[in-house]
């Protein structure tokens, strides 16, 4: 079993940028895939960005391409994501979502995929 702290989160201007941190407990964080998700008021939770257990490969929403950078460090237990050139559509509860896999290579975008969620971290865009 893992358990995931996000931090980072906050208010934020249009153009800024945030970095959002998701630790996890345990001792076999690199067999954990990783993602983000978010759910903004009034709407159901989104895919954000997701990356593989060792870190090789990543996914992102197309929302969020060219914008957010998904990364891990599997020393720290900790994945993080960047987020740049915010707006206020990127508002929103923002979770980190864990589960183990064997496949080290591949990153999973659907919710259902994931077992342990993070408590998530408010980000606020002001225009």
């Amino acid at each position: 079993q893992v358990q995931l702290v996000e931090s980072g989160g906050g208010l934020a201007q249009a153009g800024d940028s945030l970095r959002l941190s998701c630790a996890a407990t345990g001792r076999t964080f690199s067999s954990y895939a990783m993602g983000w998700f978010r759910q903004a008021p009034g709407k159901e939770r989104e895919f954000v960005a997701a990356i593989s257990a060792h870190g090789g490969s990543t996914y992102y929403a197309d929302s969020v391409r060219g914008r957010f950078t998904i990364s891990r460090d599997n020393a720290k237990n900790t994945v993080y994501l960047q987020m740049n050139s915010l707006n206020p559509e990127d508002t929103a509860v923002y979770y980190c979502a864990a589960r183990t896999t064997s496949i080290s290579n591949f990153v999973y975008r659907a919710q259902n995929s994931y077992v342990y969620w993070g408590q998530g971290t408010q980000v606020t865009v002001s225009s």
